[in-house]
């Protein structure tokens, strides 16, 4: 057994930890407060925007333009969004897995990351970073993922990569982070049925081409936008419940060495106790 002294460090150490992990649980909940708001607030206009965009092409037949098309390039660029913290549970390398485990695993890619864990992640698994935008990573704002999108797009637009994806954490609610890769150009073809409900072709004005050269690039920056923001309330999220769980189980820890600190106290009560009554006998 452990002696007194050695469980009380032990115990006290652990308390420590335990304010730490407690602190760190109400700064992310304050956090995650703000950063869902903000995705909330997005997440139906970048929905929206990626269906708009989908019903477009669904009745407008025979439009040929690069950001449909793709380029030749077997190359795809990927924006991987993750934190520049740890502690946040499964948080980054589910990201991470979407690479190497994913739909894209094995490809050649050109990766645009966003956050120092998923990075870091990354080029241990050997892949090469094309751009590194982790500073944006704890409060992106719009010209932020503008800037991003438009690199990517300028590498797309070059024939540099034929498709352009983005791998982030979908933000469901408080307890459910949900990895998603999606692919954002060439935009993916309706299906079946899709949009055909009007049955009615679609007429531009101006010409088609300078129309999809104004939206396309909004609705890029949109998704990355949309993405940036989810992946922060996500990652608030994973954080506070990974905290709540190291708190809690810091206090089981503290409870059981409690007692195994009072088993210890009594034995060695009860020892002293003997040797005085043996030695008082003794002595008799």
């Amino acid at each position: 057994m452990a002696s007194m002294r050695d469980i009380k460090r032990r115990r006290s150490s652990i308390q420590s930890t335990g304010q730490i992990t407690r602190a760190m649980k109400l700064v992310s909940t304050v956090k995650l407060q703000k950063a869902r708001g903000k995705a909330e607030c997005t997440k139906a206009y970048s929905d929206y925007m990626y269906q708009t965009m989908r019903s477009i092409l669904a009745h407008s037949e025979g439009i040929r333009h690069p950001y449909l098309q793709g380029g030749g390039s077997p190359k795809k660029a990927v924006i991987v969004i993750s934190s520049n913290r740890g502690l946040a549970g499964g948080y980054n390398s589910n990201v991470v897995k979407l690479i190497t485990r994913g739909e894209l695993a094995g490809e050649d890619l050109e990766l645009y990351t966003v956050g120092k864990k998923g990075r870091d992640g990354l080029i241990r698994a050997g892949y090469q970073i094309r751009l590194d935008s982790s500073d944006i990573s704890e409060d992106p704002t719009y010209a932020d993922a503008a800037a991003l999108a438009r690199a990517a797009l300028t590498s797309f637009t070059k024939g540099e990569v034929g498709e352009i994806w983005i791998a982030y954490t979908r933000f469901k609610n408080t307890v459910v982070h949900e990895p998603r890769l999606v692919k954002l150009l060439p935009l993916p073809k309706p299906e079946a049925g899709e949009g055909e409900a009007q049955g009615l072709p679609m007429n531009f004005e101006a010409e088609e081409e300078s129309v999809l050269e104004a939206l396309i690039p909004n609705y890029l920056t949109s998704l990355v936008y949309g993405g940036l923001l989810e992946s922060c309330a996500s990652e608030n999220g994973a954080r506070m419940q990974a905290m709540d769980s190291a708190t809690s189980n810091a206090e089981e820890m503290i409870e059981d060495l409690t007692l195994l600190y009072n088993r210890a106290r009594q034995s060695s009560i009860t020892q002293e106790l003997t040797e005085i009554i043996a030695g008082a006998q003794a002595i008799d």
